[in-house]
């Protein structure tokens, strides 16, 4: 089938839209709401107009490409003047009702909707926000995720991801008309909320209405403190997808240049998240085979922070199935705070714990209370992939020319192929099939790679022969929280027959958590490059099981003595809780009245803000609620 567009003949597939079309062959249109990756194609935003003109008419007319479908004979035309004029139309009134404090915004030169104003040719705006004085809530109840209603486009990506993509159904479209917004259901804020901060809706937000909660002043605040010992961590999806930020391939592993960059920053010391993640192995295997010879089938991985708050706040009665070992950020936290003081001769009280994560969930679980040393947090603060490069951009240092370091601790910084694994899905599972398939037989398992496990299949189920006295296991992977409800319901209406079962929330796993790079897309294209290179880090190593690791034998001939020792037990093990919310309608009702006689207020003063419950705050003095 033939259609015209630009003067151009192209060819389309039946149900192909407008946009599809035009996509396909090299004809660009812009857009805000639509997302093809999470088949979200709304038509809000009414910026991807084009003039059509069908067969047999003669009149053009104006339509949204998104969600027109394509015809045989149509001829289409993507940039005439009327078409133009109506598209910078649209953008003046989505401006109109949008925060313009754009030096402030953490979007600021990677915004689409500047972007699109820009292509619009927009070069002023004939209307202001102040003309339109409705308050619009800045939501940080929750210490991952920054919600900021004022620069909200209403384009509902976020909604789409968190309830298609993701399963998790904690946002919702709220209100009508001028009012219509994204609020949380129940009418929560976010910290109180079902989200599992996962952070995928900020991947797909197009400005700065969804954000990380930043922390890189307090990382400045640590590194210029002379009585302060700055520890840093970086996970394994971190050296493969650092380099996007600065605009290098997709994949690029740039594990060198990170230490040379910490160390230009100031830091102290350097270590890899990596070296945790093979201790975790330790005691996460032998934890497992422990359950499956007493029969406690099945056991899931807890590495994920944001799988963790899914157990919690949606499925708490399958927290007896979790492991209780710690994930490898905390385990880092906890030795860096115990063995690595004690090796080095440091005042632990002087050491602060800065993580750089993939992931917004981190932020979460840096700050649960059953992570701590005492009154200590083991981590202290956790930095997504977008912080850190924001970090080394107002500091000056460009990655791109650094030559590359090493670690050169002798302590935590040694990391084999299973540690690195860990940043893709399926890693979890195959580094614990080679450590417990050694302590089961004696001997290595031969060939290390276990084909069975890898793949990008959502959910994903293998067999494997472990030998000894447990023989063979059936294991189950799932990436995406989609898919986990079935998994997890499953179990426990005791139709799974799973002994082991790694979950990942994020899409491809860590590869791709939310605190990556923000780009228009989903998963699937820089995943897969991320993922390519963790298995290349994984094949080049020297060491590919995390029981040859000569740092972690060290640790534990020195330190914690064996896998599920007392003290290991102590220092690298965890318990959840039920954070299921059972709201009543009295309850509902009473946070509703709260809520909205404190938003809406004819003047919104410091009073009103002192009222506001958990976080919330104005993003500025008006009259009305956006939502």
């Amino acid at each position: 089938m033939q259609a015209t567009i630009n003067g151009k003949t192209v060819t389309f597939e039946e149900h192909d839209t407008i946009l599809e079309a035009a996509r396909r062959n090299g004809h660009f249109i812009p857009t805000l709401c639509e997302l093809h990756d999470i088949d979200h194609t709304p038509g809000t935003c009414r910026v991807c107009l084009v003039e059509i003109t069908r067969a047999g008419n003669r009149e053009p007319t104006i339509v949204t490409s998104c969600n027109t479908p394509i015809e045989e004979g149509m001829v289409i035309r993507t940039r005439t003047q009327k078409v133009r004029e109506m598209q910078r139309l649209q953008v003046e009134l989505l401006l109109a009702d949008h925060d313009l404090n754009c030096a402030t915004c953490t979007r600021h030169g990677d915004c689409e909707l500047q972007d699109v104003a820009q292509f619009v040719g927009l070069q002023h705006s004939r209307f202001h926000r102040d003309e339109f004085p409705r308050t619009r809530m800045v939501d940080t109840s929750s210490p991952a995720i920054v919600r900021d209603l004022g620069k909200c486009i209403r384009c509902f990506r976020c909604v789409a991801v968190c309830r298609n993509e993701q399963g998790v159904d904690a946002l919702v479209v709220t209100g009508s008309g001028l009012e219509t917004g994204v609020g949380m259901r129940d009418n929560l804020p976010q910290g109180a909320s079902d989200c599992v901060t996962c952070g995928q809706c900020i991947l797909v937000c197009p400005t700065g209405a969804l954000g990380e909660k930043d922390e890189t002043e307090r990382v400045i605040d640590y590194l210029y403190d002379p009585d302060i010992v700055t520890v840093f961590q970086f996970a394994p999806a971190i050296r493969v997808g650092f380099g996007e930020e600065f605009g290098l391939p997709a994949g690029t592993n740039v594990e060198g240049q990170i230490i040379a960059a910490l160390r230009q920053l100031g830091a102290d010391i350097v270590l890899d998240t990596n070296f945790a993640a093979d201790v975790v192995i330790m005691e996460e295997g032998t934890e497992l085979l422990g359950r499956l010879r007493e029969g406690k089938r099945p056991t899931f991985t807890s590495c994920c922070p944001a799988w963790i708050n899914f157990a919690e706040k949606h499925y708490p009665d399958i927290l007896p199935y979790l492991s209780s070992t710690k994930s490898p950020q905390q385990c880092f936290g906890v030795l860096a705070k115990t063995y690595l003081p004690e090796k080095m001769g440091i005042d632990p009280s002087k050491i602060r714990v800065i993580s750089i994560m993939p992931c917004t969930a981190k932020k979460d679980e840096a700050v649960r209370r059953m992570l701590r040393i005492g009154d200590t947090p083991e981590v202290d603060l956790v930095l997504t992939t977008r912080e850190f490069a924001r970090l080394l951009k107002r500091e000056g240092v460009d990655l791109r020319s650094l030559d590359p370091s090493t670690f050169d601790n002798p302590y935590m910084s040694a990391y084999s192929g299973a540690g690195a694994i860990f940043g893709t899905t399926g890693g979890v599972m195959e580094a614990a099939v080679r450590t417990m398939y050694k302590v089961l037989n004696g001997h290595e398992l031969e060939g290390v790679v276990i084909d069975p496990l890898r793949g990008f299949e959502p959910v994903r189920t293998a067999t494997v022969d472990l030998g000894g006295d447990i023989g063979t296991v059936k294991l189950a992977m799932c990436h995406g929280l989609k898919g986990v409800r079935t998994i997890v319901e499953d179990v426990l209406a005791g139709r799974a027959d799973f002994d082991f079962i790694e979950i990942m929330a994020c899409p491809g796993g860590c590869v791709d958590g939310g605190g990556h790079l923000r780009s228009k897309k989903h998963y699937q294209l820089h995943a897969r490059k991320r993922r390519d290179a963790i298995y290349d880090i994984d094949r080049t190593k020297p060491v590919r099981q995390s029981h040859n690791n000569p740092q972690v034998q060290r640790l534990y001939e020195e330190f914690l003595g064996e896998p599920l020792s007392e003290r290991a037990h102590e220092l690298l093990h965890t318990r959840y809780i039920r954070r299921k919310k059972e709201i009543s309608q009295t309850i509902h009702d009473i946070w509703r009245e709260i809520t909205m006689s404190t938003l809406v207020h004819s003047e919104f003063d410091s009073t009103a803000a002192q009222s506001c419950p958990n976080g919330f705050q104005t993003s500025r003095k008006g009259r009305n609620s956006g939502s």
